[in-house]
């Protein structure tokens, strides 16, 4: 089972790239954050006709988050992060797709930091180690996959000192990040490759993506019983490349898990 996860920055700007993405790597579950559209601007069914069942949860001109599950309809069990009522930011959605619990995450940036939008992403990642520990306690199966905004070490980013002032490189932020593995999830990209620099996101300034300029700031975070099962671990990088891309590529996990 190959499962991914990708910040599309954009989904109705980025729809064509998005499906040409699915037809050719084939993933048989895909999380998307940052789709920049109301429930009802979601392109559902371009989606389905590329055979994916979705479940989403969109908020206007930001955010956003779904799941798609190839030749099937994900079973909702989650919308929304636990913890605060009052939070209107659509950052979260979770699904059963064949036995298998699968989060999708677009954890705050945080930036400008200090400020209200910093303190915002320590309080959401506190109600997500919170919401992590609970999902370990089912007994099932978990994948917590989505762009995190965290860069979890200065071995994953091409020049931790020209970042060190971003909301990504804080003590605060990485150690909510280590708190969380802590729990005894395990960091696929990291556990495959473990002395390799791998980057998930190339920012649009300064030629980073021909530099190779990168940072790794999505992760898919496995349940320890699912270790056993990694198979591989990579980044379409290809995606990144192409025309009017997102600023992230597409990171999967591959599991020995039932049939692709």
């Amino acid at each position: 089972m190959k499962i991914a996860t990708f910040n599309i920055n954009g989904i109705n700007a980025r729809l064509q790239a998005l499906l040409k993405w699915l037809a050719q790597e084939s993933p048989d579950v895909a999380c998307l954050q940052e789709l920049k559209a109301a429930d009802a601007a979601f392109p559902a069914a371009a989606i389905r006709e590329a055979g994916y069942g979705v479940i989403w949860h969109g908020q206007r001109s930001w955010n956003g988050v779904a799941i798609l599950q190839k030749g099937a309809e994900p079973v909702e069990t989650g919308r929304g992060l636990p913890g605060d009522p009052n939070d209107e930011q659509s950052r979260y959605v979770e699904a059963d797709v064949g036995g298998l619990i699968v989060g999708c995450l677009y954890l705050p940036n945080g930036n400008p930091q200090p400020g209200p939008k910093f303190d915002y992403k320590l309080a959401w990642f506190e109600r997500l180690n919170e919401h992590a520990e609970s999902l370990l306690k089912l007994g099932k199966p978990v994948v917590l996959a989505g762009d995190y905004n965290v860069v979890p070490t200065d071995f994953d980013i091409y020049n931790p000192k020209s970042w060190r002032k971003d909301a990504l490189l804080q003590p605060e932020s990485r150690e909510a990040y280590e708190r969380l593995l802590d729990q005894g999830w395990i960091d696929a990209i990291r556990a495959h490759h473990p002395e390799e620099r791998i980057y998930t996101f190339w920012d649009y300034f300064r030629n980073h993506w021909g530099r190779n300029a990168g940072l790794r700031i999505d992760h898919l975070l496995l349940s320890k019983d699912l270790a056993p099962r990694l198979v591989d671990a990579n980044v379409d990088r290809w995606v990144r490349g192409e025309p009017k891309p997102s600023d992230h590529a597409p990171t999967w996990v591959e599991l020995s898990i039932g049939e692709s």
